[in-house]
């Protein structure tokens, strides 16, 4: 069992499609712990944010000490991300209130159409041929899940043209997120730092859109703050020190194309803790979503980091490895 073990901690390592793709089942969990913490959208962000803190302030301390300081440059980008996050995930809230939970899963996916498009303008990452045939898989495959194939719709919300406005922002925020922090940790060999920084630039945000706009609360009850721990730690903390890990190793299109496995975890989660039962046509959605990025991710793994997937140099860092 040992030895079993060692083996796939280690496979974990080398692969940076395994990681990601663990990280995005970890993530999975958020929309079930936010149900289950019912909380105000600004709210449930600052404590998403907030509570991971001061466990990756601890991991980026050891990090510091073995791998050195990081550039300013380097530590404000993290930031950036960060602001990205907040909006992000205050937009995705507000969108499953107004546009329902079918629909918002849905439109999810066009942050893989928004991530494909910045990469191939900004850093010339084209989108391979089998990103480009397992995409339409996976979409398809999300909108099974999402229940618009089902008897109901998943058309639940109370404002569709308001709630679709935020998911589109949504998905702008969330590429920006994803860009911006594969940016940042590709220029050095930091991860806990990073996330660190994004996720101080996360509570800052969430709590500047919680005052401007109402909803935040920061008097919640027992139950709610340890469900909101429990996404922090699952979510923020692990998850996305998974996902960042992987990001510099993997083009940008696929990053965020594995990102999609989310709603097919939260719906089995849903089956497992809460009791609900997926449809036929959820299921088959489900393992059309499984089967496409797993097709993606071989084409990802076969190629040995070709030029072309790798994110420019930052200057900022570089200047920064040859003055210490």
């Amino acid at each position: 069992m040992r030895r079993g073990s060692v083996r796939a901690a280690a496979a974990v390592g080398r692969s940076p499609v395994l990681r990601g793709c663990l990280g995005a089942g970890c993530i999975s969990a958020s929309a079930i712990l936010v149900r289950l913490a019912d909380t105000g959208a600004a709210t449930t962000v600052f404590f998403r944010c907030a509570l991971a803190l001061p466990v990756l302030l601890a991991l980026a301390t050891v990090e510091r000490r073995r791998r050195g300081l990081r550039a300013l440059a380097v530590r404000r980008g993290a930031a950036a991300a960060g602001l990205w996050l907040a909006v992000d995930l205050v937009l995705w809230n507000y969108s499953i209130a107004d546009l329902g939970a079918g629909v918002a899963t849905a439109l999810e996916s066009l942050q893989v159409l928004f991530v494909a498009l910045a990469a191939w303008a900004v850093y010339q990452e084209r989108p391979g041929r089998r990103f480009l045939v397992a995409l339409p898989v996976v979409i398809t495959g999300v909108v099974g899940v999402s229940g618009l194939a089902g008897a109901g719709g998943g058309t639940t919300g109370m404002h569709p043209l308001a709630g679709s406005g935020y998911r589109i922002g949504a998905a702008v925020a969330g590429a920006g997120f994803i860009l911006t922090l594969r940016r940042t940790s590709a220029g050095a060999p930091h991860v806990a730092g990073p996330l660190a920084d994004a996720s101080a630039g996360g509570a800052a945000a969430s709590l500047l859109l919680g005052l401007a706009f109402g909803g935040l609360q920061l008097r919640i009850g027992w139950p709610s703050f340890w469900w909101l721990l429990a996404l922090s730690m699952t979510s923020q903390t692990i998850g996305w020190l998974l996902i960042t890990s992987s990001l510099p190793k993997l083009p940008a299109a696929f990053s965020s194309l594995m990102l999609l496995l989310q709603p097919t975890g939260a719906m089995l989660l849903a089956a497992a803790v809460l009791g609900e039962r997926p449809s036929l046509v959820q299921m088959g959605g489900a393992a059309m979503v499984c089967c496409g990025i797993l097709a993606a991710g071989q084409a990802v793994s076969s190629r040995r980091a070709p030029a072309r997937s790798r994110p420019a140099p930052n200057p900022a860092v570089e200047d920064h490895e040859r003055t210490h």
